[in-house]
């Protein structure tokens, strides 16, 4: 894959199956809170977390309900911004979100 442009058709392709995009979204949004009470709390231990709360829930997604292999293997860098624009999109479609005109 040449973009990222390029990269992310297939990358949506690859999480088809509903629950595997909601693992990903659960393991997004907790690596981010624990990210921001790292921070916040001055816990820089809580770290080492990260790559277990991201990848556990979206792995399994992969190799239970996709039956696939993430593209975090092929595409490191490319399937973290992959990952991070399917959560806004997720989360932009949340009912009820809050919106700012």
């Amino acid at each position: 894959m040449s973009s990222f442009a390029e990269f992310y058709p297939d990358y949506l392709a690859q999480h088809q199956h509903p629950i595997c995009r909601r693992l990903h979204y659960a393991g997004t949004s907790a690596v981010l809170l624990t990210l921001a009470l790292a921070v916040l709390q001055d816990q820089p231990r809580w770290l080492w977390l990260l790559p277990l709360l991201g990848y556990g829930p979206a792995w399994i997604g992969h190799f239970f309900f996709e039956h696939n292999r993430p593209a975090t293997f092929r595409h490191p860098f490319y399937s973290l911004l992959g990952d991070l624009r399917m959560y806004a999109q997720m989360l932009s479609r949340l009912p009820g979100r809050l919106s700012v005109r």
